[in-house]
């Protein structure tokens, strides 16, 4: 992969990596939150085999897979905390959960 490559696929997952961000940081819905932490971890992913490729190492294709089995092991254990929110709060807006609080 050349230099030019290697770069503009760089950008792209630091775009991805924004909008995960801001996804995050605007969203009330606990759902959406995690879909855009899933985006975040994509970029990271996608930037790890842009820089593996570049250098042409497998490392970058190995903390690949390492980040797809944390993100398998967070979705499970999120979505069975979400079902347990919905459950007991009848609601998946952080807002009204926080006003829930003591």
């Amino acid at each position: 992969m050349s230099t030019l490559h290697a770069h503009t696929v760089l950008i792209v997952a630091a775009i991805l990596f924004v909008l995960g961000l801001a996804g995050v940081l605007t969203r009330k819905n606990i759902i959406f939150m995690l879909l855009s932490i899933e985006i975040m971890l994509n970029a990271a992913g996608l930037a790890f085999v842009a820089a593996g490729s570049r250098w042409q190492q497998p490392d970058g294709q190995v903390m690949y897979l390492f980040i797809l089995a944390m993100a398998a092991a967070e979705v499970s254990v999120a979505l069975a905390l979400v079902l347990q929110i919905q459950h007991q709060h009848k609601t998946l807006d952080v807002e009204e959960l926080r006003e829930l609080k003591d």
